[in-house]
């Protein structure tokens, strides 16, 4: 199977392959989990397991840099810790053929330093697309996008790796942003 999904070329096989190790090693079950929303539930999506295995890492830049080719973007990123291994997955990925630089929004400015909100990449009035690993009610993206508005960006969308289907897509539809998710968790029933 491993040789099968580093050999195939195809977008299907490399999607279906990150599913399999999204799977394996982030779908966690058999215990109650308190999530970022405050709700708890039956099953966790630890999505840093996949996203620091080597395969998980490279398929993650695969299919995300291929889904985002049908946007017009300039920045990707979105809230720490969610969204910094999948931007920089892509960001990986994305060179020389699409080259796409990252940022990655904190959840308060630094008291230090450069004592920015947004590390990395953006300027005023970019457009940009948020990503997170996963989401509930997307209020952790809804931040980020919230940060990079007040910079005067537009966002494309959101992109989720997984949408656990409570709420995120009604989020963003009431803001007016279109969200999408590579992995829903009907994916994984």
């Amino acid at each position: 199977m491993l040789a099968r999904a580093i050999t195939e070329d195809s977008a299907i096989a490399k999607r279906q392959r990150l599913r399999d190790l999204i799977e394996k090693y982030s779908l966690l079950k058999g215990r109650e989990f308190l999530l970022a929303s405050g709700e708890r539930s039956k099953y966790y999506f630890d999505m840093k397991m996949t996203l620091q295995d080597p395969e998980g890492a490279w398929l993650v830049g695969e299919v995300l840099f291929e889904y985002l080719k049908q946007f017009k973007f300039e920045y990707l990123g979105g809230l720490a810790a969610g969204a910094i291994a999948p931007m920089q997955a892509v960001c990986i990925r994305s060179w020389p053929e699409r080259p796409i630089r990252g940022f990655f929004v904190r959840d308060e400015a630094k008291d230090h330093g450069t004592k920015k909100l947004i590390d990395g990449y953006i300027k005023e009035g970019a457009s940009v697309i948020i990503v997170d690993d996963v989401t509930t009610k997307g209020e952790s993206a809804l931040k980020a996008v919230r940060a990079v508005q007040a910079r005067e960006c537009r966002v494309v969308c959101v992109v989720s790796l997984v949408d656990r289907l409570e709420g995120a897509r009604e989020t963003f539809e009431h803001e007016g942003i279109d969200f999408r998710s590579i992995f829903t968790t009907d994916d994984f029933r």
